[in-house]
């Protein structure tokens, strides 16, 4: 079905200086200190998935109206209207093309929960109207729009969020500031661990676009190619022009932590090597996956970092998603965390591993899902502090207190450092995909003597849904 939306692209939005005369009328709305009294309206796009627990988080926070419903799907519009009125909320405007959305001058924030070829794009147009942002892990693509979508969200003062929700943990929170305070010591080490159980997807042959998808809309900066089951809903997590495989799905929230723990920006070096073993299907992004980073600190110190991705049988360690260690499940939303529960995966409702570890020369932390960590100090892993506290609903309120406040150094995820974390997934699946390994200038942002690299990593896009080299 052609979207009738999209000729030539909602010309006025998309020309600079309509853009440039939205953000003028609008910047301003974006700036103002509201009061705990004073509503303000959030417009949720991508309310499929991980949208709706985008709703179902702003629902209890006082004073937030959920005003819009963005989605390219009719038929998901329509069944998350009556999926509100079930619980209550009141009916909000429905839309199907972003760029409409973004005109309407009465919202004051925009919750992004798209598929990942979107993300940047619509963040930057939402800055450009002057609209705060709430996005969706991982925040880019490619590695260039994140650093766009970043100069964007600097250059019109908007607050934003990253869908880092570990950051809001306050088990987590406790984990990082022990490992400040020096509780194992230097920390010289992290690893990432995203063992996670996922079935084949099979082939899927193409087919007509289903009544009630704007189809055009849906593949926006990715090439148009011809639709099949497989490139939709869910599954293009699994395609290069749309995802980033489940390094940049369930595993940018492990990446994020393990850089965070170990305190470091940008690497220097990435090696990554791995495969998609067992299953003949359409997926293209590797089941299997081995990264090492390796990072220098400002005082001259090397240190080093390693994830894996595993998408199917493997150990649990250091008791890592195993309800011993104490820890929740980690639920499609990776929202709230059952008490005690194990954490599953979506195939085979198999136990996965899900977590993060920490070395330094005093022991070493371990951190399962997003709710729990645990320590073990000195050659004989003697029990050091732990502490578990289920997640809530910590990050979006974060967020709405910041839309309110104007306070962006409040933000518990700001957006750059989603940016940092987010490279770090584009520079492993860039070497991964090239063969080899991509040194790195962390001052520059600059891929070193590898212009494929630096191409692969800056991606291409599709008229009229293209990414400003000027924000």
């Amino acid at each position: 079905m052609q979207d009738k939306v999209s000729e030539p692209g909602r010309r006025t939005f998309l020309k600079t200086t309509a853009v440039a005369a939205a953000t003028v009328a609008t910047a301003s709305s974006a700036n103002k200190v509201l009061g705990a009294n004073d509503r303000v309206r959030v417009a949720v796009i991508g309310v499929r998935g991980r949208g709706w627990d985008h709703v179902k988080g702003y629902r209890p926070i006082p004073n937030v109206e959920i005003s819009h419903f963005c989605d390219v799907d009719e038929n998901v519009l329509r069944k998350r209207c009556d999926d509100a009125e079930k619980l209550g909320i009141p009916k909000p405007q429905t839309v199907v093309d972003v760029r409409k959305l973004l005109e309407d001058k009465n919202v004051d924030a925009v919750s992004i929960a798209t598929p990942n070829h979107w993300h940047s794009l619509i963040g930057i147009w939402a800055a450009q109207a002057g609209k705060d942002i709430y996005i969706e892990k991982p925040c880019s693509h490619n590695w260039w729009e994140g650093r766009q979508l970043v100069n964007a969200i600097n250059k019109y003062k908007v607050i934003c969020q990253h869908g880092s929700q570990c950051r809001s943990s306050a088990a987590i929170l406790e984990a990082m500031n022990k490992m400040r305070s020096g509780l194992i010591g230097d920390v010289y080490m992290s690893r990432g661990l995203c063992y996670k159980w996922r079935d084949t997807i099979g082939h899927a042959n193409p087919e007509p676009v289903p009544a009630g998808v704007h189809y055009d809309l849906w593949t926006g900066p990715a090439p148009l190619k011809p639709f099949t089951r497989n490139r939709f809903h869910y599954n293009w997590h699994w395609i290069w022009d749309t995802g980033n495989g489940d390094l940049g799905n369930q595993g940018i929230h492990e990446l994020d932590l393990a850089r965070w723990g170990l305190g470091v920006g940008l690497p220097t070096k990435i090696t990554a090597a791995g495969g998609h073993f067992l299953f003949d299907d359409d997926q293209q992004t590797p089941n299997m996956l081995t990264v090492a980073y390796e990072f220098r600190t400002p005082e001259g110190k090397t240190k080093m970092m390693t994830f894996e991705v595993r998408g199917w049988m493997t150990n649990h360690e250091a008791g890592i998603g195993t309800s011993e260690f104490g820890g929740g499940d980690v639920p499609a939303a990776g929202l709230k965390a059952g008490a005690g529960a194990k954490t599953l995966g979506p195939a085979s409702n198999k136990p996965s591993t899900i977590g993060n570890l920490y070395y330094g020369q005093k022991g070493y932390l371990a951190i399962s899902n997003y709710d729990s960590y645990k320590s073990f100090l000195g050659p004989s892993d003697e029990p050091g502090p732990e502490k578990r506290a289920p997640v809530k609903n910590e990050h979006f309120v974060n967020f709405i207190d910041c839309v309110r406040s104007r306070k962006a150094e409040n933000i518990h995820a700001p957006i750059y450092e989603g940016y940092v974390s987010t490279t770090l997934v584009h520079l492993a699946n860039a070497s991964y995909r090239l063969g080899r390994t991509i040194n790195f200038d962390p001052q520059s942002e600059t891929v070193l003597n590898d212009p494929e690299a630096t191409t692969m990593l800056k991606g291409t896009y599709r008229a009229p849904y293209v990414v400003p080299e000027q924000v």
